[in-house]
């Protein structure tokens, strides 16, 4: 069966490239699979994407546009770890929505080969922490803080999308996603009482500091002795992981 007419040729060979990497499992898939379940020719193909890996290559590239879209597809609340929880949800949705574009995205993992999509996933997720850290949000760096959260985003993702889908329980996502959140967050994000977490106030303070000056451009310091302080912040701010 092929992909329906109705969507341009371009538009049917980035869905037939997807779907048939996500259902290769590891394996190699050819151009005549590829312009077969799109419905259109090999020249075709070559036109707009020169070859089958420029066209894999774009199928990420698009997949990454629309995931984009969605992480930032809402007005910020002013509360970050709201916005977060937010971004966690459309991560899932996302997920869930195109399962074959998303294990194409975030499911071919190989060894020791960091993933260009993880890592730009985890740029976007850093950016809104960092935010949380300014204000005193976090009890662990945001760079820290944004690989834990997407690395359980993940997870959970590839779970809800390997079950059937009368069976799925998005309790828990919810459920992993405030554990990651209450697991990274100080207690003036949580609203509670006595902290559990055992971060000092010194730690969240270099976090909150680490993070400000690196979002501004301080002129108070030289190069040399703001590089040297962020050194001393960052020491700080890991002490309690090392």
């Amino acid at each position: 069966m092929s992909i329906d007419g109705q969507f341009p040729p371009k538009m049917r060979l980035l869905r037939a490239a997807a779907e048939l990497l996500a259902k290769s499992d590891g394996g190699s898939v050819s151009t005549r699979q590829i312009t077969q379940l799109a419905g259109v020719t090999a020249p075709t193909l070559y036109h707009h994407f020169g070859d089958k890996e420029g066209l894999f290559d774009a199928v990420v590239a698009a997949g990454f546009e629309q995931y984009v879209v969605g992480e930032r597809d809402f007005a910020p609340s002013g509360q970050p770890m709201e916005d977060i929880r937010r971004m966690w949800d459309n991560h899932v949705q996302f997920g869930l929505k195109q399962p074959e574009l998303y294990l194409v995205m975030f499911g071919s993992i190989r060894p020791q080969s960091r993933s260009a999509v993880v890592a730009n996933a985890e740029a976007l997720m850093e950016e809104m922490l960092n935010k949380a850290a300014v204000m005193g949000h976090l009890n662990v760096p945001p760079r820290e803080a944004a690989r834990s959260i997407l690395a359980a985003n993940m997870g959970v993702t590839l779970m809800l999308i390997a079950e059937r889908e009368s069976e799925r329980n998005l309790e828990l996502s919810v459920m992993t996603r405030d554990a990651m959140i209450f697991a990274v967050a100080t207690d003036k994000a949580r609203e509670t009482g006595p902290s559990e977490s055992g971060q000092s106030s010194v730690v969240v303070a270099a976090i909150a500091l680490n993070a400000a000056l690196q979002a501004s451009s301080s002129d108070q310091l030289s190069s040399s002795e703001l590089k040297l302080f962020l050194e001393w912040l960052h020491r700080i701010s890991t002490s309690s992981t090392n």
